[in-house]
């Protein structure tokens, strides 16, 4: 047996290598990771959403693509000719409020505010903050760039999703001939990530309309100002585990202090605390099973490296990403070894 006979029948060895060449593709691309992940992304909830009506009612999975891609053209041009004149106008406002706020304090809070500001820096969750203000108005400075790679990845999951059958038609022709061991292997990874990565990802934007819609309506009956602003910047920072609140925290309790004081600061803390220990306790558990149950000190850790590594699209990413490369490394968390072991007590007990 050759040597590299030996390296195809080793499969664990020739796995790492395969998922050894993919990243190095990826990282050869990166310039292209915005369309990348949202071609994904777009893709993974299209093809959810036909298979969730399908099971419902019988209709042709051409006929809903095309209907949903119509309503998100639709909702596009709304949101650019109606809805973003008046979201830019108060993220303006809204940053006026938040740096008018640190250079000019009211009486009687510049013991607070020095409080706060040695607080940051000596847990470095200024870094946190600086990195969830890049994520909210990088659509604002690299607003051409990433709107080409929107409406690329858009184009690219309506052509997947409306050619869905011939595309896996056709892709089959790959896992046969003397090279079929490579792309089995790309499927084997494709199939976890599917699993891992597109699951959590889908049950943290499930998360975080639950967040944004019930963050929004606290907002609205306190009746703060900048609340569109305020939306939007709630639902991108919902899709960054436990920092997302955090973060938000900050620009909506000098905004609530600004027009009500203290006690609507109180106000915002206990529903951003309420919010958080629904999504601990229900959503959670609800939306992501046993997919995500890290610590908060692995969450944080994850989140501080892969900021670093992948820039703010890392924030929203890493996790999944984490969990999917738990699964390929085949670690078990602690949950489902407990679920495992009562699932076999069970069956021990039915037998006997």
């Amino acid at each position: 047996m050759t040597l590299w006979d030996k390296f195809i029948n080793n499969v664990r060895l020739r796995r790492f290598v395969v998922l050894a060449i993919i990243i190095g593709v990826l990282f050869a691309f990166r310039g292209l990771m915005n369309t990348i992940l949202l071609t994904f992304i777009f893709t993974f909830m299209v093809m959810r959403l036909i298979n969730f009506i399908q099971d419902k009612i019988k209709v042709p999975s051409k006929l809903i693509v095309i209907v949903v891609y119509v309503v998100i053209l639709f909702l596009i041009y709304f949101a650019v000719t109606s809805y973003a004149p008046r979201i830019f106008a108060q993220f303006e406002e809204l940053v006026k409020s938040v740096v008018a706020f640190y250079q000019h304090p009211p009486k009687g809070t510049n013991e607070v505010v020095e409080y706060l500001s040695g607080f940051f820096s000596k847990y470095d969750i200024t870094r946190q903050i600086k990195s969830g203000a890049t994520l909210i108005l990088q659509s604002l400075t690299t607003l051409g760039s990433f709107g080409i790679s929107f409406l690329m990845a858009l184009l690219l999951s309506f052509f997947f999703s409306i050619e869905k059958d011939r595309m896996l038609s056709f892709s089959k022709n790959f896992l046969t001939g003397p090279y079929a061991w490579f792309f089995q292997d790309i499927r084997y990874f494709a199939k976890i990530f599917v699993n891992t990565f597109g699951v959590v990802l889908e049950a943290q934007f499930l998360i975080a309309i639950v967040n944004t819609v019930l963050t929004s309506i606290g907002l609205m009956l306190m009746k703060l100002p900048q609340i569109d602003s305020l939306v939007v910047m709630i639902f991108i920072l919902s899709m960054i585990p436990v920092a997302g609140v955090i973060i938000s925290a900050v620009p909506m309790s000098l905004i609530a202090y600004t027009d009500g004081g203290l006690k609507d600061v109180a106000y915002i803390l206990l529903m951003l605390l309420l919010i958080h220990a629904l999504e601990s306790y229900v959503l959670n558990p609800k939306f992501m099973s046993n997919k995500t149950n890290l610590p908060i000190f692995y969450t944080f850790v994850v989140l501080f490296m892969s900021e670093h590594i992948f820039g703010t699209w890392g924030l929203i990413v890493g996790i999944p990403i984490f969990i999917f490369m738990l699964e390929v490394l085949g670690v078990t968390s602690v949950s489902e070894k407990k679920t495992n072991k009562i699932t076999k007590k069970k069956e021990r007990q039915a037998s006997e």
